[in-house]
């Protein structure tokens, strides 16, 4: 069943590159115009954003006193950006990543589960705090529209709710159990009118939950801890406004501290929330119109787009889809 998994992730990833052959070939033709050195620098922040993640992950399994290699989580975290991809779930693509290697290692699925989510929630909030900062700035300049409201308010609701769920985990595996059979059978009911069968057993998810349990069990003791990991967290999304600035910089294009911040929120924001594969066509039809309501001139801000999406996600899910097939070979 893996190696079905693995080839057909790799079939849709290539359906991807196929489909947005277009937008790969303006953005290589955009980078020759670009300033080496800037573009230069924000490759590296890119990779130092890698490696920044793959901290993160380690800081969290420390916490649950688990010794993991570096090397290894660096190439588990470049990994999730591909399965991310290739198999949209709002971000917990990813957690299967950790639950995988963990069982091919004989360690705690529950634990890795446990690690792989609670870092998704971690930056998340941490993006809540640009969001906070990109809507002030949206609103003094009387440029918040609609669109970028309400997706505010639903990734408000997303992280809420996941942190609802980590919260009721660290208390209880039972009570988490209940909410995850209840979670599944619902969704089994959606979906029966489209596939014919259940999607989700609710057995298995009742007995995931219990093993998840064990690993968020550590928050009731060491609460306070999780201040390391979430400053990683914290630290990626200044190192991807910082690939933003770069890109600015790369095109010589006049710019504010409101202008990149908001920016980055807008781009993430709609990364997160679209119903795309990590906002592939959103994302860049939405950030030049929110990039010029910001006062960037509008061939400006589409050069912008194009270079600051092919740094951060055709990069990532180049580097994921290697990473995700050296991690089938150990």
């Amino acid at each position: 069943m893996r190696k079905i998994f693995i080839i057909l992730a790799f079939f849709i990833a290539i359906a991807i590159l196929i489909v947005s052959f277009g937008e790969l070939e303006n953005t290589w033709m955009t980078l020759q115009r670009s300033d080496f050195r800037f573009m230069s620098l924000a490759v590296l922040v890119q990779f130092g954003w890698v490696l920044n993640d793959a901290a993160g992950y380690r800081s969290l399994y420390r916490l649950m006193d688990v010794r993991e290699e570096y090397r290894h989580l660096v190439l588990l975290s470049t990994a999730t950006n591909f399965i991310n991809v290739v198999a949209p779930s709002g971000g917990f693509g990813g957690v299967a990543i950790f639950v995988d290697d963990a069982g091919k290692r004989n360690l705690p699925r529950g634990l890795a589960a446990a690690t792989a989510a609670l870092y998704l929630f971690l930056d998340y909030t941490a993006f809540l705090g640009i969001l906070a900062l990109g809507i002030i700035v949206l609103v003094r300049r009387n440029d918040l529209s609609p669109a970028e409201l309400t997706a505010s308010v639903f990734m408000t609701a997303l992280v809420a709710a996941y942190g609802v769920l980590i919260y009721i985990g660290s208390q209880s595996g039972e009570r988490l159990g209940r909410v995850l059979a209840w979670l599944s059978r619902q969704i089994n009911r959606v979906l029966w009118r489209f596939i014919q069968k259940e999607y989700f057993r609710e057995v298995a998810a009742y007995e995931f939950a219990l093993e998840v349990a064990d690993g968020l069990s550590i928050l009731r003791s060491k609460r306070r801890k999780l201040i390391v990991p979430f400053l990683f967290a914290l630290n990626g999304k200044a190192l991807q406004t910082t690939i933003l600035l770069l890109t600015f910089l790369s095109f010589g294009v006049n710019y504010s501290a409101g202008t990149i911040i908001a920016g980055f929120a807008t781009a993430y924001l709609f990364l997160v929330m679209s119903p795309t594969p990590s906002g592939i066509g959103v994302v860049e039809g939405i950030l030049p119109f929110a990039l010029t309501s910001l006062r960037v001139p509008w061939e400006q801000a589409v050069i912008i787009t194009l270079v600051y999406r092919g740094l951060t996600f055709w990069l990532p899910l180049l580097l994921g889809g290697v990473a995700f097939r050296l991690l089938q070979k150990e």
